[in-house]
């Protein structure tokens, strides 16, 4: 049997026996395009988020609801910026007795590439009903200054 990516991308011999499109593939086959190990990353959900600007600086936004402000993790450098939380169900009710589960509970990680540099000295963040709200001001690269001799 031929990888998964040869077969998505016809490059598989006429002759083959196998059809990715055949109505008839059994659980082994369709399960073993899964079967890979997921990393810890891969696990945890992706924190969703607005990433924009003005002049002088980034903001990004990201719902945390069900999740404690004081446990987020957010770390900064200049050019990357990584927020990590984990939201907790807060109830006892048993698996078996919900008709519909759309929250989603568990580890949260969002790594963003920042378009500019950032002065990680001055960032600010706030939490506010279910709203993270961070501001970092941008590094003005091009400002200039005269030094005066001491």
């Amino acid at each position: 049997m031929k990888d998964f990516l040869s077969r998505i991308t016809g490059n598989i011999d006429d002759h083959d026996d196998y059809d990715l499109f055949d109505d008839e593939l059994n659980d082994d086959q369709v399960e073993s395009l899964w079967d890979e190990e997921e990393t810890e990353l891969e696990r945890d959900m992706a924190l969703p988020v607005d990433v924009y600007q003005d002049e002088n600086n980034l903001y990004i936004k990201a719902f945390i609801g069900g999740m404690n402000p004081d446990q987020l993790d957010i770390d900064i450098s200049r050019d990357v910026i990584t927020l990590k939380g984990q939201a907790h169900r807060e109830t006892s009710v048993g698996d078996e007795n919900y008709f519909q589960q759309e929250l989603a509970w568990g580890s949260y990680t969002r790594t963003i590439s920042l378009p500019r540099e950032i002065d990680i000295e001055m960032a600010q963040a706030k939490a506010r009903n279910g709203v993270l709200s961070i501001t970092l001001p941008k590094l003005d690269k091009d400002r200039r200054t005269k030094l005066r001799i001491s």
